[in-house]
């Protein structure tokens, strides 16, 4: 398997994550419709899916942290 090249993320950026495990009973219609919901309403990006051997799906979601900076 070939390694996948990320690039570390810019100094000062920190990333907030979100796990979700969804059952294998949910259609693939319903699971995009949850992940498009989450990513319009909570700006969450998906970052990893991994389904299991007993079909269930292990979702890791990402946002970027916003650090305000206080200004004299």
């Amino acid at each position: 398997m070939a390694a996948i090249n990320r690039r570390p993320p810019a100094p000062g950026v920190e990333w907030e994550f979100d796990s979700v495990v969804l059952e294998r009973a949910l259609s693939r219609n319903a699971v995009t419709r949850f992940l498009v919901e989450r990513a319009e309403q909570g700006g969450w990006v998906l970052d990893r899916v991994r389904i299991g051997n007993d079909g269930k799906r292990r979702i890791i979601l990402r946002r970027k942290i916003i650090r305000a900076v206080r200004t004299a």
